[in-house]
């Protein structure tokens, strides 16, 4: 409204101005008549600047109407009038030619038109000697009537004239030398005055488009807005347009103007120039107001527009929400068969895939609206509203969405886990009942059974491995009555089965066992009886025979009273036409046996895996060579076929020329197993590369997964999996080869040789799988250069609280109950915290990206171990304790992991800065401290008092510390400056408690202490603080000088805050042990 107002005083002012400098008789009006020159204003002045109009000889002017001959003398007076108010006229009325009626009659005419002041009238009378002469009586005897009404001079000549009017104010007729031109004089007029008419109508339609617009309500759809919009756009431009055309002829006249302009004396130019200027500024300032308000209407009517259109936007996102929240919850999370998990999952999928396009689409929305409110949008509020609503909206949707499609997938696997075992326990239960028949009876049989049963057992399913308890509690939240009692069912099935494996293997053990015995009858029958012809065999007799026999122990006599004798119990059961052979064994299998075992394993599974990768090369990637299926290929799979199958080639290569040769040498001596590993250590790098590339070769694979190529290679393969589980097979491998390691190490005394080797080899591929996994989560960081970080020690996901020394109380609270969910990165010199983001993928194929946030310099890092009320949490601190970041572990294993890293490099940190300080000078004294004790070597801070405790484990569970270890830039301020002026502190041992004797000075605080007490004084790490005096005996008075505090503190408090013990350097009992702490000066 205000921009309207000054458009409305704008236009009010010009109208003003137009009033004051046009006439309301136009040129038009008496246009014909002032073209026959009967009068006309030549610009000369006379006697007090009287304006002169000239009426030259016109034989027509006693024909002109008493009303034209008015209009003409109103419009000639007020021109002059208009300019200069109250102006006097003198008029020269050139009649040498004419006659004396002629003369009577036009002054007697100009007597009764002429409206303003008129102050002369000059007569030249006729020049011929008659008509003279009658003038001249015809005016004597009239000279009394004229004189009443105005001023009437006769003169004889021109020459007379001078005497009146000067030479330079005449024109030429007159004998002057006045420049008049009248045709020139009328076009200049009628420019002035179409200017000025012109310029009225621009006023005028500016000011009703302002009332118009001012007044125009505003639609509330979005199409008649766009439609408003373009209509006053058009207008606006239209009169831009008007302005400009009018601002150019008023610069053109104007110009004109300023040429003709010879002096004072020409025609009044100098006043017509003053009057175009002022219109041209008034129409300037007009059109400056017109372009402010029509400027704000614009923007607020296209950010009407907009806001139209978010509003549309954010209310057709809200309903396509509201309809996939709708799907979400109609959708079943809990299923009860393997058909019905797989249809759930394929909606999800669905589901998912929609969701992310809206999701998309809702962030753009959210963008866009955040983009208005930065260009400081007028509804800024509502549209930030509604972003907040569309975000909360998403989030919920994607939560629900995750945790609905977690739960499907776990039920997913579920039921296939049961569904395997239930096939498993099935085929293991044919296997018993292929075993029937004489073949199986002799030694070669028997053995060839029980090699067919070890590897039928070796391809049972993991899920097996784990008691229903475990599998229940693993699967807890989408446990189901129906879930529930499948898995007692599968369990119970497994639990025969197995039994009835033990008992043919324990029969099977005893037919192919090279020393045994003949078997002896348990019956009272002759020795030598055929069993063909014994009824002791007959199916009619008792339901079983019994037969017993010693079998003794390789490389032992035998011996009726050995105690390592094995006693063996075979039952044949004919009733059922099968064998069960039954066995009980004394004793258990010896650590070598159980060695070869696992070795047995190690190279049946590696050459099993190195047939696998050869399969694949084979049957998939040289195929792909082959003529006759090119026709089934993709053009694009065959350009990036390095990218699906990455560098398998070189790890069969590698497995299957070196390392498989290399295990099978080992088959005899598992130890040395260990030494294998270690010497192809590099070697097994490839597999990181291979895991680089596994994300672009899934996402390869999804998209061309139901290539006919893929399932003729299939089909010929006779794999009953497609080509992405053998892609799995390396990742696989890799870690399994950990496991492997590990049963071997359980098999091995700790003093046999290659014990320490297979240790190693245990490290080294656990490195490497972390190094492996550690490196595919680094390579998803983004938003920041990782360059000069050192080697990345640890990852995972926490929740994090920060807080700010500085920061307002409300958003320590905030920050307090608000924990964010951020994936950590640990590196030598620095700490990085990101937030975990899901692309790259549909709902069930994500892979993670990690958006930069923080990063800790390690150097101004320090820890508190312990928080109050949850084991799960630690401090890390920043800069002398000005950025405070809670952690919250997933477990506590976790937390003492991280912790552990966190003190190393802490404490490297210490040792690298005391050696610096040592190697500049003498800048610091050593001070020896006894303990009877190992205590470690970092300040404790207890969370409530206060109070220090240098023995983490000599505290109870419910008096634990909170200990806090200073970062390298506190470390580094206590080694720059160590004062060499005697020995501040004086240690004495006394119990096994430290004690330090305390001298006045100015100090560096390497620990916290809270305040306690109103006298007390509260300490930072890194202030410089003042021991003033001893108040009294165990009262130090104390000046924090960073804070400009005073107060007092007990001398062990004193002394918790200027100690920090360098961990790693602990005393044990009677070992001096090198505390550090800074002295300024003494006083």
């Amino acid at each position: 409204m205000e921009s309207y107002h000054s458009l409305l005083q704008a236009s009010s002012q010009l109208q003003s101005t137009l009033q004051q400098v046009t006439v309301p008789i136009s040129l038009k009006e008496v246009g014909g008549f002032i073209e026959k020159q009967v009068a006309y204003l030549s610009g000369g002045r006379g006697e007090d600047s009287s304006v002169i109009i000239t009426l030259p000889e016109c034989s027509a002017f006693s024909d002109i109407p008493e009303e034209a001959l008015a209009k003409v003398f109103t419009y000639l007076t007020l021109i002059p009038r208009k300019r200069q108010p109250g102006v006097k006229f003198i008029i020269i009325l050139d009649r040498r030619l004419d006659t004396w009626p002629s003369i009577k009659t036009a002054l007697a005419r100009i007597s009764a038109s002429f409206p303003g002041n008129l102050h002369l009238v000059l007569v030249l009378r006729p020049t011929s000697f008659f008509h003279r002469t009658v003038t001249d009586i015809g005016f004597r005897f009239s000279q009394e009537d004229f004189m009443l009404k105005m001023p009437v001079v006769m003169l004889s000549s021109v020459t007379d004239l001078l005497r009146y009017i000067e030479e330079n104010q005449l024109t030429s007729e007159f004998g002057g030398t006045l420049d008049y031109c009248h045709s020139d004089w009328i076009v200049l007029r009628t420019a002035i005055e179409s200017f000025a008419m012109t310029v009225k109508d621009i006023a005028h339609l500016l000011q009703n488009f302002g009332t118009e617009v001012a007044e125009t309500d505003l639609p509330n759809e979005t199409k008649n807005t766009e439609c408003l919009l373009e209509s006053q756009t058009n207008k606006y431009r239209k009169l831009k347009d008007a302005i400009r055309t009018v601002s150019k002829e008023g610069c053109h006249l104007l110009s004109n103007l300023q040429t003709s302009d010879k002096g004072d004396s020409h025609w009044d130019v100098r006043l017509d120039t003053e009057t175009v200027h002022r219109l041209l500024a008034q129409l300037r300032e007009m059109e400056s107001a017109f372009d402010g308000f029509f400027e704000k209407h614009h923007m607020k009517l296209h950010q009407y527009l907009q806001l139209l259109r978010f509003e549309q936007s954010f209310q057709e996102m809200e309903m396509c929400l509201e309809h996939l929240q709708t799907q979400e919850k109609d959708l079943l999370s809990s299923v009860d068969s393997l058909p019905r998990a797989e249809q759930a999952l394929k909606k999800m999928d669905t589901l998912w895939s929609s969701a992310l396009d809206v999701m998309s689409r809702a962030q753009i929305i959210i963008l866009h609206g955040h983009q208005l409110s930065a260009n400081h949008h007028y509804a800024m509020a509502l549209i930030m509203q509604r972003c907040n609503e569309l975000r909360h909206c998403c989030d919920t949707l994607n939560v629900a969405l995750k945790s609905k499609h977690t739960a499907l997938l776990q039920a997913h696997q579920l039921l296939l886990c049961l569904g395997q075992a239930q096939t498993w326990c099935d085929d293991g239960a044919y296997l018993l009942a292929s075993q029937v028949g004489n073949k199986y009876q002799s030694k070669e049989g028997a053995q060839s059974a029980l090699k067919d049963i070890e590897n039928f057992l070796q391809g049972a399913p993991s899920v097996l491995s784990s008691g229903p308890e475990i599998v229940a509690i693993e699967y807890e939240a989408i446990l189901t009555p129906q879930l529930q009692s499948q898995i007692q069912k599968t369990f119970e099935k497994y639990a025969t089965v197995q039994q009835m494996i033990q008992n043919r293997q324990n029969c099977l053990k005893k037919l192919a066992d090279k020393h045994i015995r003949p078997v002896q009858l348990v019956a009272p029958r002759a020795e030598n009886s055929p069993r063909s012809k014994s009824p002791l065999f007959s199916p009619k007799n008792s339901d079983g025979l019994k037969f017993t026999f010693d079998l003794s122990l390789p490389g032992k006599r035998t011996s009726k009273k050995a105690i390592h004798s094995r006693k063996i119990e075979v039952i044949h059961d004919y009733q059922e036409s099968r064998s069960c052979l039954s066995y009980s064994v004394e004793g258990e299998d010896s650590p070598d046996v159980l060695k070869r075992r696992v070795m047995r394993e190690l190279i049946e599974t590696e050459r099993i895996y190195v047939e696998e990768l050869l399969s694949v090369l084979l049957g998939y990637r040289a195929e792909m060579e082959n003529p006759a299926l090119s026709g089934l290929l993709p053009p694009e799979i065959v350009s990036t076929r390095d990218i699906l199958f990455g560098n398998l080639h070189e790890i069969y290569n590698f497995h299957s020329r070196v390392f498989l040769q290399d295990l099978e040498g080992c088959l005899e001596s598992p130890e040395a197993v260990g030494a294998c590993f270690l010497e192809r250590k590099e070697c097994f790098q490839m597999y990181e590369s291979y895991c680089h590339n596994k994300p672009h070769s899934d996402a390869l694979w999804k998209k061309f997964s139901q290539c006919t190529f893929f399932q003729e290679c299939q089909k010929k393969l006779e794999h009953k999996l497609g080509l992405d589980s053998y892609l799995l097979k390396p990742v696989q491998r890799l870690t399994k080869y950990q496991l492997l390691l590990k049963e071997l190490l359980k098999n091995c005394s700790t003093e046999s040789e290659g014990t320490s080797d297979l240790q190693e080899a245990l490290v080294a591929m656990l490195d490497l799988v972390k190094s492996v996994n550690d490196s595919m989560h680094q390579t998803a960081i983004t938003g920041y250069e990782l360059c000069e970080l050192g080697r990345m020690l640890l990852q995972g996901s926490f929740s994090v609280w920060i807080s700010h020394k500085k920061g307002a109380t409300r958003m320590k609270e905030f920050a307090r109950f608000k924990p964010m969910q951020r994936h950590m990165f640990l590196y030598e010199k620095a700490l990085l915290f990101c937030k975990r983001r899901e692309e790259h993928g549909d709902a069930s194929d994500k892979t993670p990206s990690y958006s930069f946030k923080h990063c800790l310099k390690m150097t101004a890092v320090g820890i508190t171990e312990n928080v109050k009320g949850d084991v799960k949490k630690f401090e890390i601190w920043y800069s002398g304790r000005e950025e405070v970041y809670v952690i919250q572990a997933p477990t506590p294993e976790v937390k003492t992991t991280w912790l552990n890293e966190l003190r190393k490099i802490l404490t490297n940190q210490q040792k690298l800065l005391r050696e610096e300080a040592h190697q500049h000078g003498p800048l610091c004294e050593h001070v020896q401290l006894e303990s009877k004790q190992q205590r470690a070597s970092v300040s404790s801070e207890d969370t409530e008092s206060g109070r220090s405790s240098p023995d983490q484990h000599s505290s109870s569970p419910k008096q634990q510390n909170r200990r806090s270890w200073p970062g390298a830039h506190h470390a580094a301020e206590a080694a720059e400056e160590w004062s060499g002026h005697g020995d501040p502190f004086h240690l004495s041992d006394s119990e096994g408690a430290t004690l330090l004797t305390l001298l006045p000075g100015r100090y560096v605080a390497l620990s916290d202490c809270p305040e306690n007490g109103t006298k007390s004084v509260a300490i930072k790490s890194g202030d410089i603080i003042q021991l003033k005096h001893e108040e009294k005996p165990e009262l130090w008075l104390v000046k924090n000088l960073s804070m400009q505090t005073e107060g007092l503190m007990s001398t062990a408090s004193v002394q918790s805050v200027l100690m920090c013990c360098q961990r790693g350097q602990t005393s044990r009992l009677g070992e001096p042990a090198t505390l550090k702490m800074r002295k300024l000066s003494t006083p």
